[in-house]
């Protein structure tokens, strides 16, 4: 349970966070960018695997107008799609400028943040993906009190300090009683915390509503009714390890999704999606290592990669939100 008092003036969580990380001098504007702190599925070799995989989808549900990458960081996964299909057509959003290093052809828009998005972001037929996009979607977090109220915390941005403030109530209370009861029901214990999902919601629901055609893929780690954990998941991320979350820009601040709430025509994990769309972790047949030394070890590096977007305790585990426009 929260106890610590701030010691400068505490504010919403979902505030401090965009602030933490979208502001002026915010976490994802910083010269070393997210790459510094921590890799995601996008990077290295996973990245090369997710990215065949990607254009495979798209192709597979006719998404003729290429992939769009929302969240892009620095361009890793566009950099993997653009080495594997020469004329598919990309376009890369996030916060910052255009990374140096991209293709010519690789097109950029430059987005506020957080659950906002480019004006003149409305792709037709494409692909979309979000790939660990609305896990950093700042949300309301709200905490049971001793008295079995859930109530909104807030936080001092630079010290970490959290205090309860008011009851929470309109449309985040709505959406708690909808998608995570438990917060309200009498089993509810002081301390049990929620992450609101209602700033996810609405970030999707503005994507999808901005497609012509194509299809909408969300990508994160998440949660649905029944497994709902009782102590939320607000983290962070700093230099690869998970530290205490604090709002003042020096680290990555993220939450699971609740992907039920979502706006959705198919839910499923990550390791089933990608056995759909071929990738299967097997390792080259051991004739080769003799006959192509080359193509042996390369075929290694790549089954291990993809054994790693599989492992159900891991990537494998990720959700994927399909969705079309």
């Amino acid at each position: 349970m929260t106890s610590a008092a701030p010691v400068s003036p505490a504010v919403p969580w979902a505030q401090a966070w965009g602030r933490s990380l979208y502001g002026e001098r915010g976490f994802y504007r910083s010269d070393v960018g997210p790459a510094g702190h921590f890799a995601t599925a996008t990077h290295g070799a996973t990245g090369r695997v997710l990215a065949r995989a990607l254009l495979r989808l798209a192709r597979e549900r006719g998404c003729t107008g290429g992939v769009v990458d929302v969240g892009a960081g620095r361009g890793e996964l566009l950099r993997h799609l653009r080495e594997l299909d020469d004329a598919v057509p990309l376009l890369g959003v996030d916060v910052v400028d255009r990374p140096a290093g991209l293709a010519p052809d690789v097109a950029w828009l430059s987005s506020p943040g957080g659950a906002s998005l480019p004006e003149d972001l409305a792709p037709r037929d494409a692909l979309v993906v979000a790939h660990e996009w609305l896990d950093v979607v700042p949300c309301t977090v709200a905490e049971v009190d001793g008295g079995g109220t859930l109530r909104e915390v807030l936080v001092d941005p630079l010290g970490g300090g959290e205090t309860l403030g008011a009851p929470l109530d309109g449309a985040d209370l709505s959406w708690c009683a909808e998608h995570w009861r438990e917060a309200l029901d009498a089993s509810a214990v002081p301390g049990d915390r929620v992450e609101v999902g209602r700033s996810r919601d609405a970030a999707w629901a503005d994507l999808l509503g901005r497609l012509d055609g194509g299809l909408a893929l969300a990508v994160d780690y998440g949660h649905r009714r029944g497994s709902r954990p009782p102590g939320g998941t607000l983290t962070a991320f700093r230099e690869g390890r998970e530290v205490s979350p604090v709002a003042d820009g020096s680290c990555d601040l993220t939450a699971h999704v609740a992907v039920d709430s979502l706006r959705a025509d198919e839910v499923l994990r990550q390791r089933d999606a990608l056995h759909r769309l071929g990738v299967s972790g097997r390792t080259p047949e051991h004739g080769l290592a003799s006959r192509d030394p080359a193509s042996y070890l390369a075929g290694l590096a790549e089954s291990g990669a993809a054994g790693a977007l599989l492992d159900p305790t891991g990537y494998g585990g990720f959700w994927w939100v399909l969705a079309r426009g």
